[in-house]
């Protein structure tokens, strides 16, 4: 499952020419010499993206890296226009970005399903004679071009649209609980970076109600400068409304792992902390009650006062429900 997801293509696309339009005199049996008559060339067709919500992935477009619209076709006599060219539409994931190849700007993003926005426009139709007739000009005998097609490098990205991501180090516990509060079934071992792509899952919530949580590959210190593969994980982040962040409560320091995570999402962007955030200690379960309440009261210490913290473990459910209260709270709070 992991090598079919694909979150960054580069694609050449290339709008159609408009038609151009038609220079034609009107003649028949009884007009020898008639006045204009050409139509307009047709519209060259766009290249359009379109929001699919049945789609996850951009590996439709891994190998397909050249898409070409249809020319429109040239106006004829009888002011008949020419027919436009047909659109190029591609269907992406929610959340996919689309940027100028060359420049890097972003042009749009999709977030609707049905959503259709133009990547690269089509050349308009050239006129036909018949719009430059006048009462001093009879019998034009030219016509418009159509325009040139335009072509360009466009890069998709995709970033994951779900209420809640996971942020923490590698082997933190974060596709464990996926797992044990979804029906995701990410890859689980004891070593970093088992998760190298984004998983996505559905917790249920009390009923029939739900919310989508996504497991985003672990952060290392330096990511937000591009190490290990940060770049590519941290833009993942931009799309939750709440970042819950996870950190075991075997590590040596977790107020300074929550604050190095804190920091790299900072770096990378400082809207991220603009952001509702949580903070779950994972594997709480080899913990018992006294170093529990210890750990609670050096946590008070050294955690910042604003920070909303708890323990839970995946493995013996301790916390998961108050958690989820949590988080339902914080994305329904007005």
């Amino acid at each position: 499952m992991a090598g079919n997801f694909v979150d960054y293509v580069k694609i050449y696309c290339k709008s159609g020419r408009g038609g151009a339009g038609s220079s034609h005199l009107h003649r028949d049996r009884l007009t020898a010499k008639g006045g204009p008559d050409g139509g307009d060339g047709g519209r060259g067709g766009h290249v359009i993206l379109r929001g699919n919500d049945q789609f996850w992935t951009l590996l439709h477009l891994k190998f397909r890296k050249h898409i070409k619209a249809e020319a429109g076709a040239n106006g004829s006599s009888g002011e008949r226009s020419g027919r436009e060219g047909a659109n190029e539409i591609i269907d992406v994931p929610l959340g996919t970005v689309a940027r100028d190849g060359e420049t890097g700007e972003i042009l749009f993003e999709i977030t609707e399903n049905g959503e259709e926005k133009i990547l690269v426009k089509g050349g308009r139709g050239g006129l036909g004679n018949v719009h430059f007739k006048s009462s001093t000009f009879q019998t034009p005998r030219f016509a418009q071009p159509g325009e040139v097609s335009t072509e360009m490098w466009c890069v998709l990205e995709l970033k994951v649209l779900a209420d809640v991501g996971l942020v923490g180090f590698p082997n933190a516990g974060k596709s464990t609980l996926l797992s044990s509060v979804s029906a995701a079934k990410p890859e689980i071992a004891d070593y970093p970076f088992t998760t190298l792509t984004p998983n996505l899952g559905i917790v249920s919530y009390r009923g029939f109600r739900s919310f989508v949580m996504a497991d985003i590959p672990g952060i290392i210190e330096g990511a937000s400068e591009g190490k290990g593969l940060g770049h590519r994980f941290l833009r993942h982040i931009e799309r939750n409304s709440i970042l819950l962040f996870m950190v075991p409560a075997d590590a040596d320091d977790i107020a300074g792992q929550y604050q190095i995570l804190v920091n790299e999402l900072e770096k990378y962007n400082p809207e991220l902390l603009d952001k509702e955030r949580l903070l779950a200690i994972s594997k709480a379960d080899m913990l018992d009650d006294e170093l529990r309440e210890e750990m609670s009261t050096l946590l008070k210490e050294e955690l910042p006062e604003n920070v909303n913290w708890m323990f839970i473990s995946s493995v013996s459910r301790l916390g998961l429900d108050q958690l989820k209260d949590k988080i339902w709270k914080s994305l329904n709070d007005d």
